[in-house]
């Protein structure tokens, strides 16, 4: 799932893409009768709904919010999208597939030019706002999570979807002391699950909480109120380092994600612990080995020597 760096990359081509640009269409194909009358564009009505709002608004600004990507238009309204799993927003021009490209393909959208849009990880389009310049806003979502819907711009921070987050780790108002505050919130926790909970931060996922409590020299099982303040001001430092380099380098493309461009982020050539497993640790005199165990359903990727259990 793409995490805060992934989101904020986004967000940025799409601030430099779009903006001052209005909605002049959107279609999808994103349709679920699971979501019968629920606040999302896969309810055909809600759809309906969704387009009457947008349509003819023009794109003023946009921001993230945890793992939110949040569309300000000009009529007060918000375009709320999360990503889920594996999604990714790209920009550009195109065209509907003709019949006979449809059946030998089953692509219902066709990047015009040549590039990084026609990598085989964007083809599956399930989202498309036409824009006034006659470009595009397209959702490529092979295993189709992802969710939109439109909030009242002034209404958002009590919304559902947004009222329960915890602080952004990369806000300059955010230090140490509020970082002790909110792991607190927790103290029987493990500390991997807990960084992940978007309650307690918001934007980090799975692979960055690896990468951050090897920095931190901390095991992914220790409990939250065990660990030492030495070690909690190194998570706390490498939070701030770890998620900077991720925006730094594009993002993570292990999986699904791209940039609106279509082009991979390069952080995953940076793990030092995520996906590395069996391979030595990469700590200068570390005489240890990655493992991976499970713990909540996730992976979880550590060095077996300097990353210390509480």
């Amino acid at each position: 799932m793409p995490e805060l760096p992934e989101v904020t990359t986004t967000v940025n081509g799409i601030k430099k893409e779009v903006v001052g640009l209005s909605i002049t269409d959107v279609w999808t194909d994103y349709f679920s009768p699971l979501y019968t009358d629920k606040e999302h564009i896969k309810d055909k009505n809600y759809f309906s709904y969704f387009k009457k709002q947008i349509i003819g608004a023009k794109i003023v600004d946009a921001e993230r919010r945890a793992k939110n990507i949040l569309i300000h238009l000009d009529n007060n309204k918000t375009i709320l999208i999360h990503m889920k799993m594996t999604g990714h927003i790209m920009y550009g021009p195109y065209r509907r597939s003709t019949p006979k490209e449809k059946r030998e393909t089953k692509e219902t959208w066709l990047p015009v030019l040549d590039g990084s849009l026609k990598d085989p990880f964007n083809r599956f389009i399930h989202l498309v706002f036409t824009l006034s310049n006659n470009k595009h806003l397209v959702m490529s979502d092979v295993r189709k999570f992802g969710k939109v819907i439109v909030i009242e711009t002034g209404a958002l921070h009590s919304h559902k979807d947004l009222h329960h987050l915890g602080p952004e780790p990369l806000e300059t108002s955010f230090g140490f002391k509020d970082f002790k505050e909110v792991l607190l919130k927790k103290p029987n926790g493990k500390i991997k699950q807990v960084l992940m909970d978007q309650s307690v931060i918001a934007g980090i996922g799975n692979i960055y909480s690896d990468e951050i409590l090897y920095e931190a020299d901390v095991h992914p099982l220790s409990t939250v109120s065990k660990i030492r303040d030495k070690n909690l001001k190194k998570m706390f430092d490498s939070i701030k380092n770890v998620l900077s380099k991720g925006i730094d380098f594009g993002g993570d493309s292990t999986s699904d994600y791209r940039n609106i461009y279509g082009e991979s982020g390069t952080f995953h050539h940076h793990h030092k612990v995520y996906r590395e497993t069996g391979k030595p640790c990469p700590k200068k005199g570390c005489p240890g080995t990655i493992k991976r165990i499970s713990l909540g359903g996730r992976g979880a990727h550590f060095c077996d020597t300097h990353q210390i259990l509480y």
